[in-house]
């Protein structure tokens, strides 16, 4: 009995927690869950992931411009995430330069190559890999669909966010590829969420006949109010992304976003199963998707070419 009581007064050793895996994501959001943040969401549970059970997902260092993503990168460092998912060079560069350990899975239109982020694509070599979309390489594309749709446009507006770590060096690769089409680009600079209305308003009083906004992720963060505020001036726009010409944008061409964000939840998922960034190849888009929004052309009075219908890989009637 005095064993059994002995036995019986010894204290239950408590089971160590297991520690779940904290994922930070470091970009431009306007708040809510955007198309970009609920594709990542979607993938991760894809793979068996659910927020607050077997992964946390740290959205406090979603900022809403491009200054205030370094100090938003330093905070997930400290706070010791296990992956970093950056989207966009400006993202990238700050995670990156906040720290050389940390996994970084970024998604981004650039080439981490020539931005010096990795030594090459198949084998990254350092602390981040992840999905690029090569967009620069689409710019005189989305122009030349521009102009089949609009032959006449000689003067385009170029929507760009010059507070971004590449924005202002891809404007001239705009000017160049419109000079081929014999078109002359104008700047529209818009740096805050708070500017967009007014400098879209201003920029359909001037002389421009077209309107293209880049790839930027303030511009996708906040993808409905510049697509409704394009849509007030009447003129017409080529855009990045399908996700563009859903939520009522004119035209676009270039790769699926949510789909890159799909796969860049692989890659954390990889990542936690004991992948190296610097072994795991980047991945490129195979397809690039032109999308075209018929309720919008007939609002312009626009007749969209059968070409351009034939080729479309999405009609939203």
């Amino acid at each position: 009995m005095i064993a059994a009581s002995a036995t019986m007064c010894l204290p239950v050793l408590a089971q160590k927690p297991v520690a779940i895996p904290r994922i930070g994501l470091l970009w431009i959001e306007s708040g809510g869950d955007s198309i970009v943040l609920a594709a990542f969401r979607e993938g991760l549970r894809a793979k068996g992931y659910v927020d607050g059970i077997n992964i946390r997902i740290d959205t406090q260092s979603l900022v809403d411009r491009y200054d205030r993503l370094a100090e938003a990168a330093d905070r997930l460092v400290n706070q010791k995430v296990d992956v970093i998912v950056s989207y966009g060079t400006t993202a990238t560069l700050a995670a990156r330069k906040a720290t050389s350990t940390i996994p970084i899975v970024m998604v981004t239109g650039a080439d981490p190559v020539k931005l010096g982020l990795v030594a090459n694509l198949a084998k990254p070599g350092g602390n981040v890999t992840g999905v690029t979309f090569v967009s620069l390489e689409l710019i005189g594309k989305r122009l030349q669909i521009l102009k089949e749709v609009v032959p006449g446009i000689q003067r385009i507006g170029v929507l760009f966010n010059p507070a971004s770590a590449t924005e202002v060096t891809n404007i001239k690769i705009w000017e160049a590829a419109a000079r081929t089409l014999n078109m002359e680009v104008q700047r529209v600079e818009i740096r805050l969420q708070s500017e967009i209305d007014n400098v879209i308003s201003e920029v359909g009083r001037q002389r421009v006949e077209a309107l293209a906004v880049v790839t930027s992720t303030m511009f996708i963060a906040n993808q409905k109010q510049i697509v409704a505020a394009i849509a007030k001036t009447r003129l017409p726009a080529v855009y990045g992304s399908s996700d563009d010409t859903d939520a009522g944008g004119l035209i676009s061409y270039g790769p699926n976003v949510a789909d890159g964000f799909h796969r860049a939840a692989r890659y954390v998922d990889k990542i936690l199963k004991g992948a190296k960034p610097a072994d795991t190849p980047f991945e490129q888009p195979t397809k690039f998707e032109l999308a075209v929004n018929l309720k919008t052309a007939r609002a312009l009075g626009i007749t969209i070419p059968s070409s351009i219908l034939l080729r479309a890989d999405k009609v939203i009637e």
